[in-house]
Formats: C-alpha cells, sequence, structure tokens
C-alpha cells in the first residue's frame, strides 16, 4: 500500500531525518523494476548521488559500470527500511546511468507500483506517467525513498513547483530545494562559498599557515603552503579523503598557468603491484644520491622519460568507453609500467569534481611566507568522467609526475610519492558543463 503525503510532509520527515539535498524523477512507464529507473543520458548524476566503490562487469552483452548505493524506502511508521540490492548501472557505450535493485529484500519497497506496465496498457513512450520518485541524501550519504503516485497530493504539489520556479536539473534529476534549515540550496552554498573567499581577499598578505588534528592553525614554512593556507582560513582540516572540501566544493588554490587536478596512486602495472620505490628503482633518474620520475606525458606521444601515455578502452572520437576493463597506461615499449584502472578514477573523479573552485594566489617575498588570494575565483560546476577522459586524449590534461627517492643509497632512503594529472587553467572551461569567473575584489 502506498503512503500518501504531501509535499510538505515528506519534507518534515526528510529534514528530521537529516537530508540535505533532495532531489526527483517523474518516472515514466518504462521506469520499473524491470527496466530500472532511467536517470540520465551521462554520467553527471554520479555528481548528485553518494555512491561506493565502482566495479566493472563484463560478463553481460553491454557491459556496464556498478556501484553500491545505501538506499532506503520510507514505511507506514515514519522510519526507513534498507533496500540492500539498490545500485546504479552506467552504461557507457549510450552512455546512461539507471538505478536497478531498489525493491529487493526490503518489505517497504513499492514492488506494487513499480512493477512493468503491460504492452497492450502502455502509453506514450518515455512521457511522465504521474509517479515521482523522491531522493533525500542525508548528511551521511544515505539516500532516502519516497514513491509519489499519478494525482496523489506530492506528485501534484511536485507539478506546481516545477512550473512556479527554475528548478536545477541534473541528467533527469531535478533538484529541489531542502527541507527547513538544514541544508542550502546549490546558489546559496555557491553564496556562501564566495562571500567567504571574499573576506579571504580581504585580508591581504596572510601569514602561511596549516590546519592541525586539533583543528588550531599552526605555521607552516614549506613552499608549498598557500594551498594549506586558504584551507585554513576556509576551516578545512588536510586530508586524503575524495570528498569536496568545503560546502560541496573542492576547493584548489593556483599560482601559475598549470592546475593539478588529482594525484590518484597507480592501481595496476609494475607501479601498481610493486609499489612506488620499486618503480623508480626501475624507470626513475639518479641525480645524485636521489632517484627522480618526471616529464610531461601526453597521450599519444613519447615523453623524455621514454613512456608513452595511453587511454585502453577509450574511443576519443565517440567520447566513449569501449572496455569498462580498461584505463589510462603509462607504456615503455610493450609493458605497462603503470596504470589506473577506469573504475577507481570514475569514483575518484565524480566525487570530487561535481563542483571545483579554483582560486588564484600570489606569494609575497619576505623573511616568513605570506599568501594574498586576490582572485579571481574560477568555479566549475557540473562534470562527466568523459569530460576528463576527452581532454586526456587531446592532449589538455597530461600526466605529470614527481615522485622520488631522496638518498636512495642510504640506510633510511625517503620515498615521496606524486602522480599528478594537471592542466592549463585555459583549458579549465572544457572540464565542466558550466564555468564562471569571479573577481573577488574590485
Amino acid at each position: 500500500m502506498a503512503l500518501e503525503l504531501p509535499l510538505a510532509g515528506l519534507m518534515k520527515i526528510f529534514g528530521k531525518a537529516d537530508v540535505v539535498r533532495v532531489l526527483a524523477k517523474p518516472l515514466a512507464q518504462n521506469d520499473n523494476s524491470k527496466q530500472q529507473v532511467y536517470l540520465g543520458g551521462s554520467f553527471d548524476v554520479l555528481n548528485e548521488l553518494p555512491f561506493g566503490e565502482v566495479s566493472a562487469d563484463d560478463s553481460v552483452k553491454d557491459p556496464t559500470f556498478k556501484t553500491t548505493l545505501d538506499f532506503y524506502w520510507l514505511t507506514p511508521d515514519g522510519v526507513f527500511q534498507r533496500a540492500p540490492g539498490a545500485q546504479l548501472i552506467l552504461y557507457p557505450r549510450y552512455p546512461e546511468v539507471r538505478l536497478s535493485g531498489f525493491l529487493k529484500g526490503c518489505s517497504a519497497a513499492p514492488s506494487e507500483h513499480m512493477k512493468p506496465v503491460p504492452k497492450e496498457e502502455r502509453g506514450e513512450k518515455n512521457a511522465w506517467d504521474g509517479r515521482v520518485l523522491f531522493l533525500g541524501v542525508t548528511r551521511d550519504d544515505k539516500v532516502l525513498a519516497f514513491l509519489s503516485l499519478p494525482e496523489s497530493a506530492a506528485s501534484k504539489d511536485f507539478e506546481r513547483l516545477r512550473a512556479d520556479r527554475e528548478l536545477k536539473v541534473t541528467g533527469r534529476l531535478y533538484i529541489l530545494p531542502p527541507p527547513g534549515p538544514v541544508g542550502q540550496t546549490p546558489q546559496e552554498l555557491q553564496a556562501e562559498l564566495l562571500a567567504a573567499l571574499i573576506d579571504i581577499a580581504r585580508l591581504g598578505p596572510t601569514p602561511s599557515i596549516r590546519l592541525g588534528k586539533d583543528g588550531k592553525p599552526k605555521p607552516y614554512a614549506a613552499t608549498n603552503g598557500g594551498g594549506y593556507t586558504l584551507e585554513a582560513l576556509l576551516g578545512i582540516q588536510p586530508n586524503g579523503r575524495s570528498e569536496p572540501d568545503y560546502l560541496g566544493w573542492e576547493i584548489k588554490a593556483i599560482s601559475s598557468d598549470r592546475v593539478t587536478l588529482m594525484t590518484p596512486e597507480p592501481n595496476g602495472g609494475f607501479y601498481g603491484e610493486k609499489g612506488v620505490q620499486a618503480f623508480l628503482r626501475k624507470y626513475g633518474r639518479v641525480r645524485g644520491n636521489d632517484i627522480y620520475f618526471t616529464g610531461t606525458h601526453r597521450v599519444g606521444i613519447a615523453s623524455t622519460s621514454g613512456h608513452t601515455l595511453q587511454l585502453a578502452g577509450f574511443d576519443a572520437k565517440k567520447q566513449k568507453i569501449q572496455d569498462v576493463n580498461g584505463g589510462i597506461q603509462l607504456m615503455l615499449g610493450g609493458d605497462v609500467t603503470a596504470s589506473w584502472s577506469y573504475t577507481a578514477l570514475l569514483e575518484h573523479w565524480g566525487r570530487k569534481h561535481a563542483q571545483a573552485a579554483y582560486v588564484k594566489y600570489r606569494k609575497q617575498a619576505g623573511p616568513e611566507p605570506l599568501y594574498c588570494f586576490a582572485g579571481p575565483a574560477m568555479l566549475g560546476i557540473g562534470t562527466d568522467f568523459t569530460m576528463f577522459l576527452s581532454a586526456l586524449a587531446s592532449g589538455l590534461v597530461v600526466y605529470d609526475p614527481a615522485p622520488k627517492i631522496t638518498d636512495a643509497s642510504g640506510p633510511k632512503p625517503t620515498t615521496k610519492a606524486r602522480s599528478q594529472f594537471r592542466v592549463r587553467v585555459n583549458s579549465l572551461p572544457g572540464l565542466y558543463h558550466a564555468f564562471e569567473t569571479v573577481n573577488l575584489l574590485p
């Protein structure tokens, strides 16, 4: 039996459950338990939904990527019951993303209303049939679901809301105003981010600092203090998590024409199997008592390191992944010396780069490091993993590593890993669906 709720009542329940983002998918008849729920014709819906580890499935006719969701249905008692089989299926051939397994193992799931419609009873293909799937994303990355039926209060409320307001749409997901004081709209979060960056810009020259584990700022003397200082001024503790830094935004301080997009370590090839030190000792260059591996590596062009970067299983002309088991490969002759699987990179890119703020700064000379974050700030909004791969294929994004072993022949060598994918500032807009440059100071 389906629950009857107005949208305001659902929002009240979502608010009590600590929901910070609300999504709505108007359903068509072909959105059902057999054909799955179509979420969009690209991978950019991953920007809106928290997902787990990505895996490749090549056992089917159309190989796919799959990733789990921590998914729950609202029960008549006003609590949420988990659907353990829920997952996202990513079809790179088309491309598209679908929600699957959302009824399995959950007695509260609206199974009766998600059945396939007999062929003789079907209406217009892909037309909204009056059902709406509401998804509330909580602060701890749960996805809470409620299905409203045709002519129900919540469906009518959604229809009025869509007519009255210009709602942001990602794929086929409408982003609704969040419940009560718990969350803020994307526009409000962006305004709050810019207000914070303007306040920092007005500070002028700022001593180099870094937040400690206790959350307190501490002087930081190393030359790479720009990024740490900006993070500290925003209250961000240094971390290696693949999550956005501040108000749902990835924050990057930049001082040169080239920007580091991400630094994932290889998970395949010789490097992935043996580790960074073994890789450096086999392929690195010796300088004194240190060993380095450097060079600008572009797809299809031999680098000064002798290695060539290639995209295995990606069709650059069609901008589609053809082999779900493929990845970025660093080659020397016929050997894969390092590689990054698409499954690992897709997860990293989807989590970290949905919204990114690139803030220009300059370092002021003096007895102690001082940084000025005068901007401008460049905001990239909405992305798709294939946009990153296309930029890599065209040479706009490069692999620019800088790992090293210090005192390599000594009794206690020190190894530092640094696998960087970088891009020039003027090529950043090509990585996002929307890109905006904002001056922080008059």
